[in-house]
């Protein structure tokens, strides 16, 4: 039976990324993901603390995954409303251009429609609570589409569905959302923050996923560090594989103009 790649990954914006980012990495078999680690950006090879020194350290390492799917929790894209590019490309090549940093991101985007906080097609389908450029979260989409996804595709190492269509040899990038996930599975509860019941929670949430046969029971090391991780950031990172070990593997790009340049969220 086939297995296969799978990559998950928590991200942030801050300025102290490298705490924040955590990647789960493991094998996908028959639906069930068995980890082989999770990690926080900081302890990937030339990652530090620094966002910027953790973005490089995280686009080489899924550079490197040329044969694995990763999910990713950050916005891919902007409203369609708000993107005057025709093609979900050429919106990313001239990301920078447009938004040279995380505040014209925002303040742009609240120009544009009027002081409201649009949302896209697939964030009301997955109910995200934000929009992509809420004060809570325009510094991870700014971060995550112009120094995550841009240099990927731009180099060639990299497709994302379903603007793009898969292609051998090519990490396959898909946007995921683990409260998305939590709430289809019927598991959305609190798990992030200190004490032994939010800790109990992390650990119930585990067990959940591996008696649904999501997952399998990871190592203790790899165990202990999901547990024990009060933000419940490497949960997230875990949740973001179990969403990218169950991606559909399209042969092309989504048929739906809207979805073809706004994104999925796959969860």
């Amino acid at each position: 039976m086939t297995r296969r790649r799978v990559i998950g990954v928590d991200f942030s914006g801050a300025r102290h990324a490298g705490d924040h980012i955590w990647i789960a990495v493991g094998t996908q078999q028959a639906g069930r993901l068995t980890l082989d680690d999770c990690l926080p950006a900081r302890e990937l090879y030339g990652g530090a603390r620094d966002r910027e020194a953790a973005l490089a350290a995280l686009r080489d390492f899924l550079a490197g995954e040329r044969r694995a799917a990763a999910g990713l929790d950050f916005p891919f894209s902007l409203p369609r409303s708000l993107i005057e590019e025709t093609a979900w490309e050429d919106f990313l090549r001239g990301f920078f251009t447009r938004y040279p940093d995380p505040e014209s991101l925002r303040a742009e985007c609240r120009r544009a429609a009027g002081g409201r906080e649009l949302k896209r097609c697939t964030d009301a389908e997955a109910k995200v609570p934000f929009s992509a450029y809420n004060l809570r979260l325009y510094r991870q989409t700014h971060a995550g589409i112009g120094g995550v996804l841009r240099p990927l595709v731009e180099s060639g190492a990299a497709r994302v569905i379903p603007m793009q269509a898969p292609a051998s040899g090519k990490i396959l990038l898909a946007e995921t959302c683990p409260a998305s996930l939590l709430k289809r599975l019927d598991l959305y509860v609190s798990y992030k923050g200190r004490g032994q019941v939010l800790r109990d929670s992390r650990m119930k949430l585990m067990n959940t996923l591996i008696n649904n046969g999501l997952l399998n029971k990871p190592d203790k090391p790899v165990w202990n560090r999901i547990i024990d991780d009060r933000g419940g950031d490497a949960l997230d990172a875990v949740l973001a594989a179990v969403a990218a070990a169950n991606l559909p593997r399209p042969r092309r790009a989504a048929s739906d103009p809207v979805e073809r340049i706004e994104g999925r969220i796959y969860f």
